[in-house]
């Protein structure tokens, strides 16, 4: 363990001599404008989808109809796969991301990462709910609900009728892990945008979803947050998988990629919105935490010292869809090349061998 820490140590040193722009600030009109989902990539009038999916297929798909609990053809299927929209083929869901959740209908406690699924808020048969669709064709798949068993919190609740399933033939000599083998943590380090482009790169990572956690307020908008009323801190959920990568790692690299000595800002962003901070969901996460925190004080690694929360975990609020996966999306625009890209430059220099081989999550 001494041996890793005089590692990361040093590889902080080295690499931590930049200072944040500000993302609220910089580039303050880039991050609360307009549209909340992308242009869906197909468009096809509803008389020829019509001719394309069956009768069932219509009704949900395009009418946004429900089918009969436990009559789905994937609801208890168990094998190897992906799951992907019926209508176009738009990659949805993984195998290791499906439970059973005894509703009546296939259910994932999260989404293959990219902007796949898009969100709006359904109101019909006198409830509010939010309804999940595919973003490549608008397709109707179900709702999405904050009750799921595992660490994500989240149950997507999908007609099977709505998603097709292609088996991948496992191989036998690899560790297959099944989603309670993954490990989940929350960090905050100022604006999520540069965060997340930074751990979709980790080999390792499953999935990396920006959002809020560990403020008072239920379900909070990105501009109730911005507001600093809420109390909550911009975050990325990071699911791993703990034979590829680990907690010490993804703390490296956290304490690489951010400043941990400001209070409640980075750069120029200025609130308790971009603290420093580290939602731990087990006696193991936050012991690896505050050791290494205690060790940079000790080892005087920064000019003053480290201010980062270690708190428990309580909830997880997904942002909005137009900042998940924002730097893939929007890559050319100025805050994404003066902030987002020297990051990713820094980070892939220092942690070159840790590197995906593919950009493709699981």
């Amino acid at each position: 363990m001494k041996n890793e820490m005089n590692l990361l140590l040093s590889l902080i040193v080295c690499v931590f001599s930049f200072t944040l722009v500000a993302c609220g600030q910089q580039a303050g009109a880039e991050k609360k404008e307009g549209s909340t989902t992308e242009m869906p990539f197909i468009l096809k009038p509803e008389s020829e989808w019509k001719k394309l999916l069956t009768p069932e297929q219509f009704h949900v798909l395009r009418e946004k109809g429900t089918e009969k609990p436990y009559t789905g053809k994937w609801l208890i299927n168990t094998k190897n796969g992906i799951y992907t929209c019926a209508a176009c083929g738009n990659e949805l869901f993984t195998s290791d991301m499906k439970f059973d959740s005894h509703c009546g209908w296939p259910s994932f406690d999260r989404e293959i990462s990219g902007g796949k699924i898009k969100t709006a808020t359904d109101n019909s048969h006198g409830m509010s709910r939010t309804e999940i669709m595919c973003a490549k064709c608008n397709g109707h798949l179900g709702h999405l609900f904050d009750d799921g068993p595992t660490n994500t919190g989240k149950r997507y609740c999908v007609n099977s009728v709505s998603i097709g399933f292609t088996e991948i033939q496992s191989n036998k000599n690899e560790k297959e892990l099944s989603p309670n083998k993954y490990d989940t943590l929350t960090l905050g380090g100022g604006c999520y945008w540069c965060v997340e482009a930074v751990y979709e790169k980790l080999d390792g990572v499953i999935d990396v979803e920006s959002g809020f956690s560990g403020g008072t307020v239920n379900d909070p908008t990105y501009r109730e947050v911005c507001m600093g009323t809420t109390g909550h801190a911009e975050v990325v959920q990071i699911v791993f998988d703990p034979v590829k990568t680990n907690v010490e790692e993804i703390l490296k690299v956290f304490f690489t990629v951010h400043d941990p000595t400001t209070l409640n800002r980075q750069g120029a962003d200025v609130g308790t919105q971009y603290r420093s901070v580290i939602f731990y969901r087990n006696k193991s996460q936050e012991s690896i935490a505050k050791n290494i925190i205690a060790d940079l004080n000790k080892q005087k690694v920064y000019d003053n010292p480290v201010v980062t929360e270690v708190v428990p975990f309580n909830a997880f609020y997904k942002a909005e869809d137009y900042h998940q996966n924002y730097y893939q999306i929007n890559s050319q625009k100025p805050y994404c090349k003066m902030v987002i890209q020297p990051k990713l430059e820094k980070f892939e220099k220092v942690f070159k061998s840790r590197l995906k081989k593919t950009n493709k999550q699981r």
